[in-house]
């Protein structure tokens, strides 16, 4: 009942994260409203609000900000390996500017709660499930360095704004998260592009042996609720599955869900690839929240792929 008839608002409500943590807050009984810019909408509810803003002008932030209870920030662009240096750039540049532009517009606005995605690209290498209290115990991992020292300070400026207003500050450090809606550049949503595609043989970026925490989306949004509710302290929680697999059982799911299971696997070592081992420790989720993931990867994978398989006109293969 915490969200039931509270005002909302929900930046990046367009968007793969965003249009889920809007579900679950019209399923909690929220009125709820989105930024509208470049992306359509494709939620429909009678307690859904669709405005126009951009996050990038001030302005339009404390407009949209404006009346609103709580803000969930999910508005951003995320970078992927490989990617270009304009590409690079942008995932850095953007997320600053519309990050700070969030914070100040629900600060200025008397906003009670809000809350902002840190990531667990900012935490240094590491080979076990890594504690929120480990961020500052090293450097990123270098493949990371921009994005991640950007998410570093995304959690410097959530600390300042708490420490000089009356506004409740949650902070979520989510690890890798795929689902339906996710069409980014990402290794769970490329990989389902290309099994869609059925070559033989199958081509994976890297040895296969790395190690990812991967959690499904709808779960990210469920704990990402819970979290503004019961730990709104400027606290970082890690919200993930809780358990790894390797790319290479990830890739065998995938060409499973998508009926392609018999083509031969190769591995491309000489390609870009990312951190050997990443998975979070979500003890202090399961204590603080009572946070437990529901969808297991095979399940959430399969629904994904069904997902790619009935929009193909929103992932051009």
């Amino acid at each position: 009942m915490f969200y039931k008839d509270k005002k909302i608002l929900v930046t990046g409500g367009t968007g793969f994260v965003g249009t889920h943590i809007v579900e679950e807050l019209l399923r909690a009984g929220a009125w709820v409203r989105v930024p509208v810019h470049r992306r359509a909408c494709p939620i429909r509810h009678e307690r859904l609000e669709l405005a126009p803003g951009d996050l990038t002008v001030l302005d339009d932030c404390r407009k949209l900000a404006r009346g609103m209870q709580y803000v969930f920030h999910a508005g951003g662009t995320v970078s992927s390996a490989g990617t270009t240096a304009g590409a690079a750039m942008a995932a850095v540049t953007l997320n600053t500017v519309v990050t700070t532009h969030t914070i100040q517009a629900a600060w200025e606005e008397d906003v009670e709660r809000l809350l902002v995605f840190s990531s667990s690209t900012a935490y240094p290498e590491a080979n076990h499930p890594i504690t929120e209290d480990e961020l500052w115990s090293g450097p990123p991992y270098p493949g990371y360095f921009g994005y991640a020292w950007m998410r570093r300070y995304t959690e410097r400026l959530c600390e300042f704004a708490a420490s000089k207003s009356k506004m409740k500050i949650a902070l979520v450090r989510p690890t890798a998260v795929y689902g339906p809606r996710d069409t980014s550049a990402h290794v769970i949503p490329s990989l389902i592009r290309r099994a869609l595609q059925k070559p033989d043989p199958f081509e994976v970026w890297g040895t296969g042996d790395e190690v990812r925490d991967f959690l499904h989306v709808s779960d990210l949004a469920r704990g990402s609720l819970l979290l503004l509710e019961r730990h709104a302290q400027c606290d970082p929680v890690n919200i993930g599955y809780g358990s790894a697999v390797t790319i290479r059982q990830t890739v065998d799911a995938i060409l499973r869900a998508a009926g392609h299971e018999q083509a031969k696997i190769i591995f491309d070592t000489t390609k870009p690839g990312t951190i050997p081992f990443r998975m979070v420790d979500i003890s202090k989720a399961r204590r603080l929240l009572g946070f437990e993931p529901k969808i297991s990867l095979e399940e959430g994978l399969a629904g994904t792929v069904k997902w790619f398989q009935a929009n193909p006109q929103l992932h051009p293969l």
